[in-house]
């Protein structure tokens, strides 16, 4: 019976804590937080990769040795506005801009 009644007096007295279920400023502060470090590490560096991914595609030029995405390394013979024409051990092919993924010597250079 004691016990009930400390809890009454509690109760009543707001026992200077939040309410169950509420929402406060700290848990305001904390949600911008883990905003910020998702922006900071997820959001903004793969910005920065489709910026440069973009500017190398634009700058592909007539000579450039290249790697597609699916592995495939040759020499460019021809570029246009959306293809590239590739040329490998006496094979040519054309493949979309999107599909070169590196230059040749930017890959080696990244394997050492």
């Amino acid at each position: 019976m004691k016990f009930d009644l400390t809890l009454l007096q509690e109760a009543a007295a707001g026992g200077g804590e939040q309410a169950p279920g509420g929402f406060g400023v700290n848990n305001l502060i904390m949600f911008g937080l883990i905003a910020l470090v998702f922006y900071l590490f997820m959001i903004r560096p793969q910005m920065k990769r489709t910026k440069e991914a973009k500017a190398f595609r634009a700058g592909l030029a007539q000579g450039d040795k290249v790697v597609t995405v699916g592995g495939i390394h040759g020499k460019i013979l021809e570029v246009t506005e959306t293809t590239v024409l590739i040329s490998s051990e006496g094979s040519k092919f054309r493949v979309d801009k999107n599909s070169v993924s590196a230059s040749a010597e930017e890959q080696l250079a990244n394997k050492k």
